[in-house]
């Protein structure tokens, strides 16, 4: 299984915003420095994590974004699951496979996909922040 990139860019953020100084906001600029990443791309999965309430954005002069909530509360399944879709893995119906109704393929990876989120669910952003400040060296931020 292979995330998209869209997630990664989307857990990427929320790293950043996790890691980052408590009041700081972040720009679009920051990020794509910091992670080699088109601006436009950025600006997408921003939106959307806006829009699904993970983060707070302000435009303007003195614009950015910040978390909306504490990354405590930020479960890894949910956000991958949101930033995914949750859509299922295998199609045995489009085209409709002539051996679906005998192959046990389909429950099989749906198990392991149910195994995977709820291994994921353990663990939250900031379980992935816990030592910010050596995070935010390898970012060459100035703290």
């Amino acid at each position: 299984m292979q995330l998209k990139k869209y997630t990664d860019y989307g857990l990427r953020v929320l790293i950043y915003l996790a890691a980052s100084e408590q009041d700081k906001r972040a720009t679009i600029s920051d990020l794509s420095e910091v992670f080699s990443v088109p601006k436009n791309h950025l600006n997408k999965v921003v939106h959307h994590l806006g829009k699904l309430g993970l983060i707070k954005t302000w435009r303007g002069k003195g614009g950015g974004f910040s978390l909306a909530t504490n990354a405590n509360r930020m479960r890894l399944d949910s956000v991958i699951r949101q930033l995914e879709g949750d859509e299922e893995w295998i199609d045995c119906l489009n085209p409709r496979c002539k051996i679906y109704p005998v192959c046990d393929l389909k429950g099989i990876i749906h198990a392991g996909k149910e195994q995977f989120y709820n291994y994921l669910a353990k663990y939250t952003i900031a379980s992935l922040v816990e030592r910010p400040e050596e995070i935010q060296v390898h970012w060459h931020i100035n703290t």
